[in-house]
C-alpha cells in the first residue's frame, strides 16, 4: 500500500514535509517528499513520526517484564504498544542470579519470536548508596562468570546491561559486555568523575537515566555525570516526565547533545495503567497521582510514564519537535543498535505513529498492520 501525509518525518531533516510511504508486507520500500509513484490508497490526518522506540521499560498496563510468565510481559507490552511503542526492550530489576536466568530465559523467547527487541539488567551490579528501588541485599560485584552467565541465558537477547564502574570486577565485566556486543550502561553509581572516564575508555557508551541514582554533579567533585554527558562515545537517557528530572534540565541537556539524548520511561506495572498498589521486583510500590515509589518511603520506584508523554512533555518544555521525536525513536535505536527501527525508510519495518494536533497517539501501525485500540 501507498501512505500519504501532509506532515512526515524523514530521516536528516529538521522539518516535517508533504510526501509518502510504500510499504510492501511489513516492511516500507520507499519514501520520501512530495508525489508517490502512483495513487495513494490513504491519506492519513494529523503528522506521522516513526513508531516510537522504549529501551528502558520495567513493565506498563498493570504487568511486569520483571516475570517468568511470557503472558504477563505480552500484556505490558501491549498496553506501551497502544500508545505507539512499536520497539520495546524489557528492563529486568535486581534479583539472584538463578532467579535472573528464569526471567532473561522466558524474556528471551519472547524477543527470539520477534516481540520484544531485547532485555536490559538493571541489577545486582549497583552500587548500595544509590541503589533506588532495588532490594540492598541482592546487589553484588560483577563478577565476570555471573555476568557472562547471565549473557548466556539470554541466548544473544540481552541487549544492555546496568553496572556501577567502582565495583569490583566492573572493568572486565564492561570489556566483557562490549566484546559480546552487549551495551555497558553506567547507572546506580557513586563513581568518581576519574572511574567513569575509565568506564567508558572500557567500552560503557550508555548513562542509565543521567542525574537519577548516581552521584551528583559538583564543581568540585563532577562525579560521574560530566563525565558521561561530556563524551560524544555516550547515549545520555532521560526520564521526561517532570517528577525525576526538572524539564528545564532536560530541554537544556537535549541543547547541548542532541544526537544523544535517549527519552526512557523507566515504566514500572503502573504506567498506562492506574494509582494503587504494585510490586517491582520485591519490593511493594506505592502508586499515588501518578508518581511511584517504594512503599512507605519518599524514594523513586521507577516511573508511570509513556514515552507518548514523554515526547509530549519535552515539547512543552521547548524541546524542537522533531528533535523530541528523535530522542524517541531514531536515537534509542541506535543506542542499542537496533538497525531495523526507529526511521520511516526503506528497509525499515513498517512502523508509524499518527499523532494529533495535541501529539497524542491516533494510530499505531505495527509491521504494516494497524494496532488494535482494544
Amino acid at each position: 500500500m501507498i501512505l500519504t501525509a501532509d506532515q512526515l518525518l524523514l530521516p536528516d531533516t529538521e522539518a516535517l514535509v508533504r510526501g509518502f510511504i510504500e510499504i510492501d508486507g511489513e516492511r516500507i520500500v520507499a519514501a520520501g517528499e512530495g508525489t508517490p509513484p502512483r495513487p495513494a490508497d490513504e491519506h492519513l490526518g494529523g503528522t506521522v513520526v516513526p513508531g516510537y522506540v522504549d529501551v528502558h521499560s520495567h513493565g506498563g498496563g498493570g504487568a511486569s517484564f520483571v516475570t517468568e510468565d511470557p503472558d504477563v510481559a505480552r500484556q505490558a507490552l501491549a498496553a506501551h504498544r497502544r500508545l505507539g511503542v512499536t520497539t520495546m526492550v524489557a528492563s529486568l530489576v535486581t534479583g539472584t542470579v538463578p532467579d535472573l536466568k528464569r526471567q532473561v530465559a522466558c524474556l528471551a523467547g519472547l524477543v527470539e519470536a520477534g516481540e520484544l527487541a531485547g532485555i536490559h539488567l538493571e541489577g545486582p551490579w549497583l552500587a548500595l548508596k544509590y541503589k533506588g528501588a532495588h532490594p540492598p541485599r541482592l546487589l553484588a560485584d560483577p563478577q565476570p562468570a555471573d555476568v557472562a552467565e547471565l549473557l548466556d541465558a539470554g541466548r544473544g537477547t540481552v541487549k544492555m546491561v546496568t553496572i556501577a564502574p567502582e565495583r569490583a570486577g566492573a572493568m572486565d565485566s564492561i570489556r566483557l559486555m562490549t566484546a559480546r556486543g552487549v551495551v555497558a550502561a553506567v547507572g546506580h553509581t557513586d563513581a568518581n568523575f576519574d572511574i567513569s572516564r575509565e568506564a567508558i575508555a572500557a567500552g560503557a557508551t550508555g548513562a542509565t537515566h543521567l542525574f537519577n541514582a548516581m552521584a551528583p554533579l559538583r564543581h568540585r567533585e563532577p562525579g560521574p555525570v560530566l563525565a558521561l554527558w561530556e563524551d560524544p562515545r555516550v547515549y545520555l537517557e532521560l526520564i521526561m516526565d517532570g517528577v525525576h528530572v526538572r524539564p528545564e534540565l532536560v530541554a537544556f541537556v537535549a541543547s547541548t547533545e542532541p544526537d544523544r539524548v535517549v527519552f526512557v520511561t523507566d515504566a514500572m506495572a503502573a504506567a498506562a495503567s492506574q494509582d494503587g498498589d504494585y510490586v517491582l521486583g520485591e519490593l511493594p510500590v506505592e502508586v499515588r497521582g501518578g508518581i511511584a515509589r517504594i512503599a512507605g518511603t519518599d524514594t523513586i520506584a521507577g516511573s508511570t510514564l509513556t514515552l507518548d508523554r514523554a515526547v509530549r512533555n519535552a515539547v512543552a518544555a521547548g524541546v524542537p519537535f522533531v528533535r523530541a521525536v528523535r530522542s524517541a525513536t531514531q536515537i534509542p535505536a541506535d543506542y542499542l543498535s537496533l538497525p531495523d527501527v526507529g526511521r520511516v525508510a526503506p528497509g525499515k519495518q513498517a512502523d508509524l505513529v499518527v499523532l494529533d494536533s495535541g501529539l497524542t497517539a491516533a494510530r499505531v501501525m505495527h509491521r504494516g498492520g494497524w494496532i488494535s485500540r482494544d
